[in-house]
């Protein structure tokens, strides 16, 4: 892949009204505030608010130049069945549409038309397969060879899949050939279950985006706390993230700051993709991300237990 990713990417879910509503002002701000912190990296989805962030991600964006831009395929927006409404996922939205899963060659292009269209852009940059968990065998039959249609023909630059588990994305590394790989969760001060995935990554040269460093949130605070996994966080991994915690203040480090520090310790991975709601939000991340964490904090996590050998 000749795309140069940079260290640090913009999330866009939570300005699609990921949980609550984002002010248009706000969401608008929160984009301008990344693009100010040195964000050259802009990730988002149909799925994020039914739309809704891929038309204020484009809108922020738009005239100006020299950054990255990632999408996905996988859910098309059609009319809903049951008329106008609110939406009945994590999203605080309302209106006509719902998702449908599609992850059929002629879907995959639709998708993306309709993308561009949102965005108001002519193209972009990465074109990322999502949550194909249940549909693995039509996504790597049907939906990736129609993205590698778009990328020989210039409509994207790179490809690959989006997802919040290891298991299939493995699939892809070892039965396509993808450009990159989106782990969300897998890879973290709280979970490394996504070893084996990063390791063939390595192998292979497709290059990893960590997005979820935090877990969905338990690791966004000195004091964890909130969801894992856009749940509520189990007492069990509350404890060991405390514990995680403790080791951190004998380094002068927060969690969070160790949070964003350690997946960019593996090889494999280029970037670390943070999703925002306001510009104070985006502005601590920026400022966590450009102070070192000292490499003992990682010995001492590791002697305790609380990191893999060597990780």
């Amino acid at each position: 892949m000749a795309l140069d990713l940079p260290r640090h990417g913009f999330g866009g879910a939570p300005i699609g009204n990921l949980y609550d509503e984002v002010a248009e002002e706000q969401a608008r701000a929160t984009v301008d505030a990344a693009w100010d912190s040195g964000v050259r990296l802009y990730d988002t989805a149909p799925h994020y608010g039914l739309g809704l962030s891929e038309r204020r991600l484009g809108a922020a964006l738009a005239g100006r130049s020299g950054y990255l831009l990632s999408t996905k395929v996988g859910r098309l927006l059609r009319p809903k069945a049951s008329g106008p409404g609110h939406d009945d996922d994590i999203f605080d939205v309302s209106g006509e549409l719902e998702r449908v899963w599609d992850f059929s060659a002629a879907g995959v292009r639709a998708s993306l038309d309709e993308s561009l269209e949102r965005l108001g852009l002519p193209s972009v940059d990465i074109a990322l397969i999502h949550d194909p968990d249940n549909h693995a065998d039509q996504a790597i039959g049907e939906a990736y060879p129609a993205l590698a249609e778009l990328r020989a023909a210039g409509r994207v630059r790179a490809i690959g899949v989006g997802m919040n588990q290891w298991e299939v994305p493995l699939r892809f590394v070892q039965e396509t050939d993808i450009d990159v790989v989106m782990l969300a969760g897998r890879y973290t001060l709280l979970d490394q279950s996504g070893l084996p995935l990063l390791d063939e990554c390595a192998k292979r040269g497709v290059k990893v985006l960590a997005a979820g460093v935090f877990n969905s949130g338990i690791l966004a605070t000195h004091e964890p706390a909130g969801t894992y996994d856009y749940a509520p966080a189990p007492p069990r991994l509350l404890e060991r993230a405390r514990r995680i915690a403790g080791i951190c203040e004998r380094h002068d480090v927060t969690l969070p700051h160790a949070a964003l520090a350690f997946p960019l310790r593996h090889e494999a991975i280029t970037t670390i993709v943070l999703g925002a709601r306001t510009p104070e939000e985006v502005r601590r991340n920026a400022d966590l991300w450009s102070r070192p964490v000292p490499e003992e904090l990682w010995a001492d996590l590791e002697g305790e237990g609380l990191l893999a050998a060597g990780r």
